[in-house]
This record gives structure tokens, sequence and C-alpha cells, in this order.
């Protein structure tokens, strides 16, 4: 019986080898953003509202955005992530977005201290328009539900 054992033992224990050897799997993180005028800071009163979804791959370090909005008071001059900062206060943009229509959607890879920001909730969106080059929507990136 123990001859007949070793075998699959040792298969057994090659198999755990290459499992252990192999590479750890990249983690994708999923966050989200709720736009509106209420998060500026100042707060401005706006028709404007906004989504955005992020993906963000914590081998690669690559974030890809969607961001839709709509109801500004003019077209969009301007949008960006900005950061580091809480809800509430103001940071520099650190990510421009090449492409201003509704739906935004694009990829940029991060910094190491930019993902750590990232996760710590201390990015935001905000979209600028002619009548508001401050911002006219704003919403802090969170993490989404089910994510680690």
């Amino acid at each position: 019986m123990r001859i007949q054992l070793l075998p699959l033992l040792s298969a057994l224990a090659v198999s755990t080898a290459f499992l252990l050897a192999s590479p750890a799997m990249a983690e994708t993180m999923k966050f989200k953003a709720t736009l509106d005028g209420g998060q500026q800071s100042p707060p401005v009163t706006t028709k404007g509202k906004g989504t955005a979804t992020f993906t963000f791959n914590t081998t690669s370090k690559k974030l890809t955005w969607n961001v839709k909005y709509s109801g500004l008071s003019g077209p969009a001059a301007a949008a960006h992530i900005h950061g580091p900062a809480a809800m509430g206060q103001s940071a520099d943009p650190v990510i421009p977005f090449k492409k201003l229509k509704s739906p935004i959607k694009g990829s940029a890879t991060l910094t190491d201290a930019q993902a750590t920001d990232l996760e710590a909730g201390k990015y935001y969106v905000n979209i600028h328009t002619k009548a508001n080059p401050d911002g006219e929507i704003r919403g802090q990136i969170e993490k989404a539900a089910g994510t680690m």
C-alpha cells in the first residue's frame, strides 16, 4: 500500500510546488464616483450631474475610466482627476482627461504614490465649464461595493 501512494504523493508535491512558484495573480479593484455641484468647494448650483466608474489593476498600475455627465451649464472646458484631497478639500489635477465629451473614456498608468492615494480615497473627478472654471461638478472616487 505504501508503494502505491508514493506516485500520488509525488504528483501532489510537484503540483503544490508549481502553484507556489507561479506569480501572484493581479487584483482588479473597482471604484466609482457620483458627480454633482454640491461636492464642489465651494458648492455650485447646477443641473449638472454625472457618474464615473474605474477599474484599477494593482500589478500593472493601469487605471481605466468611464465618466458620463449631463446637464452642465455649457460644454466641458476641462476634466481631470484631482488629488490628493479628502472630500471638501481641493487639490491640483493629477490626471487630465484628453477627451471631454460624455462619455469620457481613457486610461493611465499610475505611480506607486498615486495608487496609494487612489486606494485611500484621496482622488476626485472634476468637470469644469466656462461658467464654472474651478469646476461645475465633482465626485470623490471611492471603492465600489465588493472591492477589498
